[in-house]
């Protein structure tokens, strides 16, 4: 399952990637993101890798975040392994002026029969959580409003 999500973050694009590469400030905009720990590599650079833990739907989820591309201001991709599902996602941030245009191109490879059926029935389900993920960083970015007061 292939899908493309966009929006525009009124921020410069260097302040735009100052908060979104911050990893204490994925907390802010991550709904359900409990913990994360560096596992490998040099931290936030290509072939580095990171364990999260989320809450999802009451259940809890463990993804390792593994970063292969980081060509910035441009261009970030990453690949997240869980249960039954890889995801890759390719990141492109286009400055317009001030703003800063962030198209996510989400690419699932569902490994388990379980997925695979989610992901065939509920494609909607991801579509909606990775547009949430980019409004809430708008959000936090831009007014300061953290998903942990909502």
């Amino acid at each position: 399952m292939k899908y493309t999500t966009t929006i525009v973050i009124n921020l410069p694009i260097k302040a735009f990637l100052k908060i979104l590469l911050d990893e204490q400030n994925m907390k802010h905009w991550m709904r359900g993101l409990l913990s994360h720990e560096h596992l490998s590599g040099e931290r936030g650079e290509e072939g580095s890798r990171m364990s999260m833990r989320f809450l999802m739907n009451k259940r809890e989820v463990e993804m390792v975040e593994t970063i292969l591309k980081k060509e910035l201001p441009d261009k970030l991709y990453m690949a997240y392994d869980s249960k039954g599902v890889h995801n890759i996602q390719k990141n492109h941030f286009t400055a317009q002026g001030d703003k800063t245009l962030w198209s996510s191109e989400s690419e699932f490879i569902f490994e388990s029969f379980l997925m695979k059926t989610m992901g065939f029935l509920l494609p909607g389900m991801f579509k909606k959580q990775s547009k949430q993920y980019a409004e809430d960083f708008k959000k936090f970015a831009e007014e300061g409003i953290s998903v942990l007061d909502m």
